[in-house]
């Protein structure tokens, strides 16, 4: 294997950072574009990655959860393609759902979904990309954990829970701030002021006992035990029973498509390069587990471009809850 950069950096690793940085530059540029107000989806979008999801991640590796290898953007201790992963999914999944008739309380349970079928195909086989280097055999990440616990290909099954509450908080605090926007009649401050204080209320919630609760049922339920797998059965099968009963109407999805095709490609443009890069490198014990979780993303996003999307012209179609 050979190396660009004084502190080794796997081309695997490097080419997944490039990836990650293109597709959200054109997930941030797309929002832009298409946003009355383009200056808080900005906001969002830092507030989210650098004061939520990537100090909890940070926060992870301090406690001794999990540990990162190098990688070409650092955040701290943590790769910065990791929220970058999680904001694009979190924008993309919010753009998409506020066109649908969802009723709006169930809106971010579905968007956490879509955040556990993501990390589905990244988390197996980000922990399976180990590489030499500098004396020592690092991965991409690497689970800190005993065999004992309850786990899924050596990720902790609460790995992926978490992520739908990373995406469960944080949209609720940023739909209630974009509310507030609104009612204040769009006044500048408000909107200067509620990306940063609904992603530091998200990540405060992030480390609260509810977490714990919705993650293996403490303090009935124990790290590491059976509760983990209810919870995670929890979370992949009642958000999408709650998408396909709830969303209604059939229109012509064509000049949807043509409109905002780039929300719905980024996420699978993701699961792609995981399965990609697990064929590579012959993780095969893996490959059925993101198939899977990709078929039942791409099956769900399916499932609102031909069933829930509200009639209208496009410029009636621009999202009703967007900054």
């Amino acid at each position: 294997m050979q190396y660009v950069f004084a502190t080794p950096i796997p081309i695997p690793w490097m080419l997944a950072d490039i990836l990650t940085v293109a597709v959200t530059a054109g997930v941030l540029l797309f929002a832009i574009r298409r946003s009355r107000h383009p200056g808080m989806v900005i906001l969002e979008g830092l507030a989210f990655v650098f004061l939520y999801a990537g100090l909890f991640e940070n926060f992870a590796v301090v406690n001794g959860w999990y540990r990162y290898g190098r990688s070409l953007l650092m955040f701290g201790d943590v790769p910065l393609s990791v929220p970058l992963i999680e904001i694009d999914v979190f924008l993309t999944g919010l753009w998409i759902l506020e066109k649908t008739n969802l009723p709006m309380v169930f809106r971010p349970l579905v968007l956490g979904l879509f955040g556990m079928l993501q990390d589905l195909s990244l988390d197996p086989l980000a922990v399976r990309q180990t590489f030499a280097a500098a004396g020592q055999t690092t991965g991409r990440w690497t689970w800190l954990i005993t065999p004992d616990v309850a786990q899924i290909y050596n990720i902790p099954v609460y790995n992926f829970p978490g992520w739908m509450l990373i995406m469960l908080y944080g949209s609720i605090y940023i739909l209630i701030g974009r509310a507030l926007f609104r009612k204040s009649g769009y006044r500048p401050w408000v909107g200067y002021v509620y990306p940063f204080a609904a992603t530091i209320l998200a990540l405060i919630t992030m480390v609260t006992p509810l977490s714990q609760f919705l993650l293996w049922l403490a303090p009935v339920g124990s790290k590491g035990g059976a509760a983990e797998w209810i919870m995670f059965g929890f979370f992949l099968t009642v958000p999408t029973l709650l998408l396909l009963s709830l969303t209604r109407g059939k229109v012509d999805p064509k000049p949807a498509l043509s409109l905002y095709w780039p929300m719905w490609i980024a996420p699978l443009i993701f699961h792609a390069a995981d399965l990609f890069w697990i064929a590579a490198g012959g993780f095969w014990e893996v490959l059925w587990l993101a198939v899977l979780a990709t078929a039942a993303h791409a099956a769900l996003l399916a499932w609102i471009w031909s069933r829930g999307w509200k009639t209208g012209s496009p410029a009636q179609l621009e999202p009703q809850f967007s900054p």
